[in-house]
C-alpha cells in the first residue's frame, strides 16, 4: 500500500466517522429541545397530581397543587441545571394549563394547551411535507450548522420526509383522541391518555427519527463522495 493509498483510507475512515457523529447528534438534540425523556416524565406529575385533587378538592385546589408541583420541579431541574429553555417552558406550560382550566370552569379545561398544540404541531410537520421542506431535514440542519445542500439529496430527503410523517402521526393521534375524550368530558380518562401518549409515542418518534437521520446521513455522504469525483474527472480533464 503506497502512502497516498494509506491516506486516502484514513482520510476515508474519518469521513465515516464524522458522518455517524451529526445523526446521533441530531437525534438527542431533537428530542433534547423538548426536555428529553426526563422532561416528559416531569410533565406527567402535575397531571397527575392535578386530575385525583380536582376530583376530591375542587378546581380551585388543583389548580394550585398543580402549579406548587410544577414549581417544585422547576426548581429543582434548575437546581440540576438541566436546559433552561425546556424547565421554563415546561412550567409556563402548567401555567397556561391552569388558567384554560379556570377560565373554562372545568377541570377539562386544563388539557385545551396540549390538545390544540397537538393539533397545531401536526398541521405544520404535515405542511412542511407537502412542500417538500420536512421539518426534521431543517432541525437538523440547524442543530448541525449545514445548509440547505440537503434538500437536492432524494434520499435525504425521503428519510427526513418519514421521520417528520412520524411525528404528523404522534401529534394527530394525541389530537383525535384527546379531543374525543374532552367532549365526552372524560377528565380521568384524559389524564391517563395524556401521560400513556406522552413519553411512550415521543420514544418510538424519536427511534424512528434518529434511523432516519442515519440514512439520510448516509446518503448525504454518498452524493458527497460523487461529487468529490466528479470534481477530479473534471481537473483531470481539463489538464
Amino acid at each position: 500500500m503506497t502512502h497516498r493509498d494509506a491516506a486516502d483510507e484514513v482520510s476515508t475512515d474519518e469521513s465515516e466517522i464524522e458522518a455517524e457523529k451529526p445523526s446521533k447528534l441530531s437525534a438527542q438534540a431533537i428530542l433534547g429541545q423538548m426536555g428529553g425523556f426526563s422532561g416528559l416524565v416531569y410533565s406527567s406529575v402535575p397531571v397527575l397530581v392535578f386530575v385525583p385533587v380536582s376530583s376530591y378538592f375542587g378546581l380551585v385546589a388543583a389548580i394550585i397543587a398543580a402549579l406548587g408541583v410544577a414549581a417544585v420541579i422547576l426548581g429543582w431541574r434548575l437546581f440540576r441545571r438541566d436546559s433552561l429553555q425546556p424547565a421554563i417552558s415546561g412550567f409556563i406550560g402548567v401555567g397556561i394549563s391552569a388558567l384554560a382550566a379556570y377560565v373554562v370552569g372545568e377541570s377539562k379545561g386544563y388539557f385545551l394547551l396540549g390538545i390544540w398544540s397537538s393539533l397545531a404541531y401536526a398541521a405544520v410537520f404535515a405542511a412542511s411535507v407537502l412542500i417538500r421542506r420536512p421539518v426534521v431535514g431543517y432541525l437538523w440542519g440547524w442543530f448541525n450548522e449545514r445548509d440547505r445542500g440537503w434538500r437536492r439529496v432524494r434520499r435525504a430527503v425521503f428519510a427526513f420526509d418519514v421521520a417528520t410523517l412520524t411525528w404528523v402521526l404522534v401529534f394527530g393521534a394525541r389530537f383525535v383522541v384527546q379531543n374525543r375524550l374532552y367532549d365526552d368530558d372524560q377528565t380521568g380518562l384524559l389524564g391517563v391518555t395524556r401521560i400513556a401518549m406522552g413519553w411512550p409515542l415521543t420514544g418510538v418518534a424519536a427511534l424512528v427519527t434518529y434511523l432516519a437521520i442515519r440514512k439520510a446521513q448516509e446518503a448525504l455522504h454518498a452524493a458527497e463522495a460523487a461529487d468529490a469525483v466528479e470534481a477530479q474527472a473534471s481537473e483531470a480533464r481539463a489538464d
